[in-house]
Protein backbone atom coordinates (compact mmCIF):
# COMPACT_ATOMS: atom_id res chain seq x y z
CA UNK A 1 0.00 0.00 0.00
CA UNK A 2 1.39 3.23 -1.23
CA UNK A 3 2.42 5.61 1.91
CA UNK A 4 0.27 8.46 1.62
CA UNK A 5 -2.72 5.89 1.28
CA UNK A 6 -1.46 4.13 4.29
CA UNK A 7 -1.50 7.24 6.06
CA UNK A 8 -4.79 8.44 4.77
CA UNK A 9 -6.64 5.11 6.55
CA UNK A 10 -4.68 5.50 9.86
CA UNK A 11 -6.28 9.39 10.01
CA UNK A 12 -9.72 7.39 9.86
CA UNK A 13 -12.17 6.18 12.80
CA UNK A 14 -12.32 2.51 13.22
CA UNK A 15 -15.48 1.67 11.54
CA UNK A 16 -14.21 4.64 8.36
CA UNK A 17 -10.52 2.52 8.66
CA UNK A 18 -12.17 -1.19 8.15
CA UNK A 19 -14.11 0.77 4.72
CA UNK A 20 -11.24 2.22 3.56
CA UNK A 21 -9.26 -1.30 4.00
CA UNK A 22 -12.30 -3.02 2.55
CA UNK A 23 -12.49 -1.10 -0.39
CA UNK A 24 -9.10 -0.69 -0.95
CA UNK A 25 -8.22 -4.47 -1.04
CA UNK A 26 -10.84 -5.22 -3.34
CA UNK A 27 -9.95 -2.30 -5.83
CA UNK A 28 -6.43 -3.22 -5.64
CA UNK A 29 -7.17 -7.24 -6.53
CA UNK A 30 -9.52 -5.90 -9.52
CA UNK A 31 -7.60 -3.34 -10.98
CA UNK A 32 -4.01 -4.59 -10.59
CA UNK A 33 -3.20 -2.70 -13.61
CA UNK A 34 -4.23 0.76 -12.29
CA UNK A 35 -1.45 3.46 -10.26
CA UNK A 36 -3.30 4.55 -7.42
CA UNK A 37 -2.24 7.42 -4.92
CA UNK A 38 -3.21 10.25 -3.35
CA UNK A 39 -4.85 12.68 -5.77
CA UNK A 40 -6.52 15.92 -4.49
CA UNK A 41 -6.70 14.79 -0.53
CA UNK A 42 -8.04 10.84 -1.13
CA UNK A 43 -7.14 7.86 -2.52
CA UNK A 44 -7.98 7.22 -6.34
CA UNK A 45 -6.90 4.83 -8.83
CA UNK A 46 -6.06 5.70 -12.62
CA UNK A 47 -5.81 3.33 -15.81
CA UNK A 48 -3.40 5.25 -18.02
CA UNK A 49 -3.63 8.13 -16.43
CA UNK A 50 -7.55 8.65 -16.51
CA UNK A 51 -9.14 8.78 -13.00
CA UNK A 52 -11.60 5.93 -12.64
CA UNK A 53 -12.57 5.11 -9.25
CA UNK A 54 -11.43 6.36 -5.23
CA UNK A 55 -12.71 6.91 -2.16
CA UNK A 56 -13.23 9.60 0.31
CA UNK A 57 -14.57 10.56 3.60
CA UNK A 58 -17.38 12.93 4.13
CA UNK A 59 -19.51 14.05 6.91
CA UNK A 60 -20.83 10.66 8.32
CA UNK A 61 -20.08 8.41 5.68
CA UNK A 62 -17.00 6.89 3.29
CA UNK A 63 -18.22 8.14 -0.38
CA UNK A 64 -16.96 5.45 -3.18
CA UNK A 65 -16.70 7.35 -6.18
CA UNK A 66 -16.85 6.16 -9.87
CA UNK A 67 -15.86 8.87 -12.54
CA UNK A 68 -17.51 7.87 -15.31
CA UNK A 69 -20.43 5.85 -13.05
CA UNK A 70 -23.24 7.33 -14.07
CA UNK A 71 -22.67 5.42 -17.55
CA UNK A 72 -22.79 2.44 -15.58
CA UNK A 73 -26.26 1.77 -15.76
CA UNK A 74 -26.59 0.75 -12.18
CA UNK A 75 -29.01 0.99 -9.69
CA UNK A 76 -26.98 1.24 -6.80
CA UNK A 77 -24.72 4.15 -7.45
CA UNK A 78 -26.04 7.66 -7.40
CA UNK A 79 -25.46 9.98 -10.20
CA UNK A 80 -23.47 12.85 -9.32
CA UNK A 81 -24.93 16.48 -10.39
CA UNK A 82 -23.77 18.63 -13.20
CA UNK A 83 -22.20 17.71 -16.23
CA UNK A 84 -19.67 14.90 -15.26
CA UNK A 85 -20.52 11.80 -15.34
CA UNK A 86 -19.81 10.55 -12.34
CA UNK A 87 -21.66 8.76 -9.75
CA UNK A 88 -20.77 7.10 -6.12
CA UNK A 89 -22.18 5.08 -3.23
CA UNK A 90 -21.92 6.08 0.76
CA UNK A 91 -21.01 3.64 3.36
CA UNK A 92 -21.26 3.66 7.15
CA UNK A 93 -20.53 0.12 7.96
CA UNK A 94 -18.08 -2.51 5.79
CA UNK A 95 -21.31 -4.97 6.10
CA UNK A 96 -23.14 -2.70 3.83
CA UNK A 97 -20.71 -3.22 0.68
CA UNK A 98 -21.68 -6.00 -1.62
CA UNK A 99 -18.17 -7.17 -2.90
CA UNK A 100 -20.05 -9.03 -6.12
CA UNK A 101 -21.37 -5.02 -6.79
CA UNK A 102 -17.78 -3.53 -6.23
CA UNK A 103 -16.14 -6.15 -8.45
CA UNK A 104 -19.00 -5.60 -11.40
CA UNK A 105 -18.27 -1.90 -10.76
CA UNK A 106 -14.85 -2.15 -11.19
CA UNK A 107 -15.20 -3.94 -14.37
CA UNK A 108 -17.17 -1.58 -16.10
CA UNK A 109 -15.08 1.32 -14.83
CA UNK A 110 -12.08 -0.58 -16.98
CA UNK A 111 -14.56 -0.64 -20.41
CA UNK A 112 -16.72 2.50 -19.98
CA UNK A 113 -14.38 5.27 -19.45
CA UNK A 114 -14.66 9.47 -20.04
CA UNK A 115 -11.57 11.23 -20.44
CA UNK A 116 -11.21 13.31 -17.45
CA UNK A 117 -7.28 13.26 -17.87
CA UNK A 118 -7.80 15.63 -20.66
CA UNK A 119 -10.34 17.71 -19.47
CA UNK A 120 -8.97 21.02 -19.25
CA UNK A 121 -7.18 20.59 -22.36
CA UNK A 122 -10.33 20.37 -23.86
CA UNK A 123 -11.96 23.18 -21.94
CA UNK A 124 -14.61 21.41 -19.65
CA UNK A 125 -15.74 19.11 -22.82
CA UNK A 126 -15.91 15.20 -21.64
CA UNK A 127 -15.87 12.23 -24.45
CA UNK A 128 -16.11 9.16 -24.03
CA UNK A 129 -12.66 6.68 -24.45
CA UNK A 130 -14.03 3.71 -23.98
Amino acid sequence: MDNGILKYHDSQTKEDKEICDFLYEVISQNLPEAENKIWHAHPVWFLEGNPIVGYSKLKGCIRLLFWSGASFEEEQLNPGTGKFKDASVRYTNVKQINAEDLKRWLEKSKNIQWDYKNLIKRKGMLNRIK
